[in-house]
């Protein structure tokens, strides 16, 4: 097992040691966690049937779907099933309530806001959204349903904040299917990063943060960096190896003397990391580990990227991370930012790792909260089933809290320098300069400068090398 398995295990199974009284009151904790949701919901019996359900996706049940459910409140099945899947009542409210939760408990001006597509395997075709695409959960393309994430991680804990069904082209333009799943009439085609956007700009307000992140399906595109960029927002982007790059720190290929004067030319992402000299690669620790410091290294450079078939109008930070594996290779990743010379490699490395706790939100949910335990086949009865799933994960966030801060503190969080963070960059480290004071009022969301003309960047290239 890879060292940094090997470590997490450790660190999951020292977790999962429950003291005997840490459960005790656990059910009074959850009708008083419940009640700031429930109580946008219509009637009573709402109420109580969201009690119900997110009861049974915190229990022991092998599947937690309506019927199970129902059962093991010794109830008719169809009263949960019509609650979930035919009632009127908006998922909305309740999840505009778990993000102001989340940035009031775990907010940080330095946090980073996660988008992460998880897909969900379904057989069929009448489920909503349903067709056949490419599937994370299996590594391959599969008839599944597709959800767009948003997730919020800060040094005090990481959390699912709110969700997007992604409908297809061809949903979208399916009337019958459209109005037999009970798609709204204004729900259009939207692309995974419109969506992304729509929740940003939804959600980011109540958010502290200072970075976006998200893996390479959402890096790649080109547009949504550009928008990015006019929100103001610094971003750290994955994306795949084959990226075109143009590196502005790379000397001029030589001239002849004739003709045209040869450009810097584009190589792949992975090429480009692969030809570098050992002394361009830093070593950064990312966090503590159970047997010692977890750590990647790290290479950057001034780049114009090439996406969606033409180069960018801007440069951005093109950074190469490297992890060593077992068996002593390398394995890579690489990333995107518009934060040119604003941060540390090791601020970097951070807000890479951001997208890794996203992904363990999304395994807790699928594993504890019945994210995937769903039997609906509706948008009303999708989006019920994700929102309530959504709060008994942020339910488990808060018990696990409070399992380590059994003190009177409860559920405080140890400031930046307590933690270890915000410490110098190590030596030798590439010239960044520290992000500039943030004058804002505590908690407010950072911003990004204003995006770099390519015509600066070779001074500013030599300047840092």
């Amino acid at each position: 097992m890879e060292r940094r398995y090997r470590v997490r295990l450790d660190e999951l199974i020292e977790d999962a040691e429950v003291p005997p009284g840490l459960l005790r009151g656990v059910m009074p904790r959850l009708e008083t966690f419940l009640q700031p949701f429930v109580q946008a919901l219509r009637s009573a019996e709402q109420r109580t049937n969201a009690r119900h359900y997110v009861q049974g996706l915190l229990s022991d049940l092998p599947s937690k779907d309506a019927e199970s459910i129902a059962y093991l409140h010794d109830r008719e099945r169809q009263g949960i099933q019509k609650f979930l899947g035919q009632a009127d009542w908006d998922h909305r409210p309740l999840l505009g309530e778990l993000a102001s939760q989340v940035g009031a408990e775990l907010g940080e001006p330095d946090a980073v806001l996660v988008f992460d597509p998880s897909a969900f395997p379904k057989k069929g075709t009448q489920s909503v959204g349903v067709q056949r695409q490419w599937c994370g959960r299996l590594g391959k393309v599969e008839n599944c349903q597709l959800g767009v994430y948003l997730g919020y991680v800060s040094r005090r804990e990481h959390a699912l904040v709110d969700v997007r069904l992604f409908l297809p082209r061809e949903w979208a333009k399916d009337r019958k299917r459209r109005k037999k799943a009970g798609v709204p009439k204004e729900v259009r085609f939207r692309t995974r990063h419109e969506l992304a956007l729509e929740m940003l700009d939804q959600r980011g307000g109540l958010l502290p943060h200072a970075w976006v992140a998200g893996d390479d399906e959402m890096g790649r595109s080109s547009w949504f960096r550009q928008q990015l960029r006019q929100r103001g927002e610094r971003y750290l982007l994955a994306v795949p190896s084959n990226t075109l790059i143009q590196d502005l720190t790379a000397p001029a290929p030589a001239y002849c003397g004739r003709g045209r004067r040869p450009g810097l030319p584009f190589v792949r992402a992975d090429r480009w990391a692969a030809a570098l000299p050992q002394e361009r690669w830093q070593t950064v620790e990312v966090r503590d580990g159970e047997k010692g410091p977890l750590e990647v290294q790290a290479a950057w450079a001034l780049v114009q990227a090439r996406s969606d078939g033409r180069p960018s109008g801007v440069a951005e930070t093109l950074v190469a991370f490297r992890e060593r594996q077992a068996d002593g290779s390398w394995k890579h990743d690489y990333a995107l930012s518009d934060a040119v010379l604003t941060a540390s490699v090791a601020d970097l490395a951070r807000v890479f790792k951001a997208e890794h706790r996203i992904e363990e939100c999304l395994k807790r949910a699928k594993g504890e909260a019945g994210l995937g335990d769903y039997q609906v086949r509706t948008w009303e009865g999708w989006h019920h089933h994700q929102a309530l799933s959504l709060l008994a994960t942020w339910f488990l966030t808060q018990e696990t809290r409070r399992g380590k801060n059994t003190d009177s503190g409860a559920d405080g969080a140890a400031g930046a320098s307590a933690a270890g963070w915000g410490v110098e960059p190590p030596v030798g480290l590439p010239a960044f300069d520290p992000p500039p004071p943030h004058h804002e009022p505590p908690f407010a969301p950072q911003r990004g400068g204003a995006a770099l003309p390519l015509a600066a960047t070779q001074p500013l290239a030599a300047a840092t090398l």
